[in-house]
């Protein structure tokens, strides 16, 4: 993503439009966080003052209300830098909290993404793990969707066991390796 993705995603980018980012099936909002720290990190390095938007949707509530609570348990300490620790979270008492900073750019929201409408006009779609779990018929309602959500130079990131199935013209692959 800071080598390829955010770099084409903020080329000639104005503040005034901020990038949009959509997690579908973000469960207890890891991903969401993390694509926030990164995009924060890569545009603080490259002294960018754009603004961000992260959505994070689930069909189950409870993993919305575990998401927007941005707490996680102390087994981040072994998936994170001190660095980032020490940056991002703050100490609670079952572990540690995602800075305010942070959070006020996320979203979360109940979402069935088999039924309910998409998010519009979205630079990044962060689909990884989630279409695994989808039998074909719902995978051929959800791949146009995305598509109709991203703008026209957007992106669409799948994990390593997922595949575009019948709709491998509505994306043009960028990086097949690229985790």
């Amino acid at each position: 993503l800071t080598q390829h993705v955010y770099p084409r995603l903020l080329d000639g980018r104005s503040a005034k439009s901020p990038v949009r980012i959509w997690v579908p099936g973000c469960s207890t909002g890891e991903e969401v966080y993390s694509l926030a720290i990164n995009i924060y990190e890569f545009l603080e390095t490259n002294r960018l003052q754009i603004p961000v938007q992260l959505f994070g949707t689930d069909v189950a509530e409870k993993n919305i209300l575990r998401a927007r609570s941005a707490t996680f348990s102390d087994k981040i300490l072994t998936q994170l830098s001190d660095q980032r620790i020490e940056r991002f979270f703050e100490a609670t008492a079952g572990g540690y909290r995602v800075i305010k900073h942070l959070r006020e750019k996320c979203v979360f929201a109940v979402q069935d993404i088999t039924r309910d409408p998409p998010f519009a006009r979205i630079d990044l779609i962060s689909c990884r793990n989630v279409l695994i779990y989808f039998d074909t018929a719902f995978q051929e309602t959800v791949l146009p969707m995305f598509h109709f959500a991203l703008k026209s130079d957007g992106y669409l990131l799948l994990g390593a066991s997922e595949s575009l199935g019948r709709f491998p013209t509505l994306f043009a692959p960028f990086d097949r390796k690229v985790n």
